[in-house]
């Protein structure tokens, strides 16, 4: 009893799916091969598992010895076609396994007899599996004779990984490349087994088995027959995911509205949910990065405004930068729970004009200039916005007394430290800074900072957290109207050369006056 990755493995190329470069090429070959009698000798096949190589290179094998062939639509009642459907009894197709004879003395022997001629086929077929496992050396012994093989052998060479495959080899073999297979055309092939094994499938059943087999259609296949076999003639949605250990959808989507409403408590009720029934979390990821991905393209497509697509991209691409981290961490639920928490958190992005609208006073806002990372020429530069909404951050029950402006000196200082301090959305760091600046200023609807030209390293914490969405509400309280928040450094004291300081000596002039002489150089012994 043969599984159905046997029973339905392709015997023309006509039966290849997902594959229709290679396939079109390969058919214009073997037409040109039986009108010019000209055929290239040596190929390479190169792609995932389970895309078709092994299969590909049986039926040309086929192809080329058919009675009727070369043809890319061998009879398969002739001698040689019922001969290729057996490779191992077959004298003149010969199948390699290089991971297991990868050795130089390997090689040799396979140069050998490739100059042995067929028994009695047109030609003597070589495939070699996964060929990139062979050695340094045995790549060596088989350069000349792939160059100019005899006339009657054929090599097909296979493997899943190209890039280790010499490039002596490549620029000698004409190279094929077997692509991932859609899951739309693993799904349609799936559907035609099914009609042909008479069992029932039911929703989005055979979609899951295809996506299961990521782009490999034997892998779909396999995980077919363990279904069917669970099934007793019917494939249900919940069977398979069941025996997938795929999450249920209505999880999945629990799991999206939660992050869309920012609910951190339902995300991890979901997860709680997820943990009690056993599902896989690396499954459960793919899942949710899908349906991420799926609800980026819906917003795309029904014209969502920038703030809706920025919002779902940060969020698949927060999940997408956790991926390494799930795959190599023990904890996969914490890395789950960690990274979900967190991107159901990320600031809300809102429009531009409720940003304008909402700003103190309702004056518009003028557009935010770049952060200053240096002290500016200007002392006096124009102050700059803090796009963020006003979001209040005094404590429950505590009073905050509001500063008229043109307030100054300690007392602005220190409320400002205040309110910074009692902020819960903040940095505690930001309330020591105020103590350092050399000045603190209220007016204009305008929060001054400045610092000495040599503390920026103290005043970074305050440069980082200006474009923060809660600093503004949390001065609001204390400074009614404040729209702008403005950091600035002293102009940098250059120091004084010594031969500055010499030349200015009353002392060293008179001596030099007096001798006539002049600064040649000044030394530091």
């Amino acid at each position: 009893m043969s599984t159905l990755a046997l029973k339905y493995r392709p015997r023309l190329l006509s039966d290849l799916v997902g594959q229709e470069a290679s396939v079109k090429a390969l058919t214009n070959a073997l037409k040109r091969a039986r009108e010019t009698g000209k055929l290239h000798q040596a190929y390479l096949f190169a792609g995932v598992r389970g895309t078709g190589k092994t299969s590909t290179a049986r039926i040309l094998a086929r192809a080329l010895n058919c009675v009727q062939g070369p043809t890319a639509t061998p009879c398969g009642v002739c001698d040689p076609c019922k001969a290729a459907e057996s490779p191992d009894q077959n004298l003149d197709i010969v199948e390699i396994d290089a991971a297991s004879r990868a050795s130089v003395e390997d090689a040799r022997a396979l140069r050998e007899q490739a100059q042995t001629r067929p028994a009695f086929c047109r030609y003597r077929v070589y495939i070699v599996d996964e060929v990139h496992m062979l050695s340094r050396q045995a790549f060596d012994a088989l350069l000349k004779v792939i160059e100019e093989p005899p006339a009657h052998a054929i090599f097909v060479l296979a493997t899943t990984e190209l890039q280790d495959v010499p490039d002596t080899i490549k620029s000698r073999v004409q190279i094929f490349p077997f692509r991932l297979i859609p899951v739309p055309v693993i799904e349609a092939r799936l559907a035609w087994v099914c009609e042909q094994e008479g069992v029932t499938a039911q929703g989005e059943a055979l979609r899951l088995v295809a996506e299961s087999g990521q782009g490999s259609m034997r892998d779909a296949l396999t995980t077919l027959d363990r279904v069917i076999a669970a099934g007793d003639g019917v494939i249900g949605e919940e069977l398979v995911r069941e025996l997938l250990g795929i999450v249920p959808a209505f999880r999945v989507q629990g799991v999206l509205e939660a992050l869309a409403a920012g609910d951190a408590a339902g995300i991890l009720d979901h997860t709680q949910a997820l943990a009690e029934q056993g599902a896989d979390w690396d499954t459960f990821w793919r899942e949710l990065v899908t349906s991420l991905r799926g609800r980026l393209e819906q917003e795309a497509r029904a014209g969502g405004g920038p703030q809706a697509l920025l919002r779902w991209a940060r969020v698949t691409q927060l999940l997408l930068q956790r991926e390494r981290d799930l795959r190599d961490s023990a904890l996969k639920r914490a890395v789950v729970e960690l990274a979900l928490v967190t991107a159901s958190q990320l600031p809300q992005l809102a429009p531009l004009e409720a940003l304008l609208t909402a700003a103190p006073g309702g004056a518009p806002r003028p557009t935010p200039a770049p952060t200053r990372s240096s002290p500016p020429p200007n002392p006096n530069p124009a102050p700059q916005a803090i796009s963020a909404p006003a979001v209040a951050a005094v404590p429950a029950g505590e009073e905050v007394k509001a500063l008229v402006p043109g307030t100054a000196g300690e007392a602005l200082r220190s409320a400002v430290a205040a309110a910074l301090k009692a902020s819960t959305s903040l940095p505690k760091t930001l309330a020591t800074i105020p103590h350092m600046a050399s000045l603190v200023s209220w007016e204009a609807r305008t929060l001054t900072f400045r610092f000495p030209a040599n503390a920026k390293p103290t005043a970074e914490p305050l440069l980082r957290e200006r474009e923060s969405p809660h600093l503004l509400g949390s001065l609001s309280p204390l400074l009614p109207g404040l729209a702008y928040v403005d950091v600035l450094f002293d102009e940098p004291i250059q120091a004084e050369p010594p031969e500055a300081r010499i030349r200015k000596d009353p002392a060293f002039q008179d001596l030099l006056r007096l001798s006539g002489g002049e600064v040649v150089e000044v030394r530091k012994d």
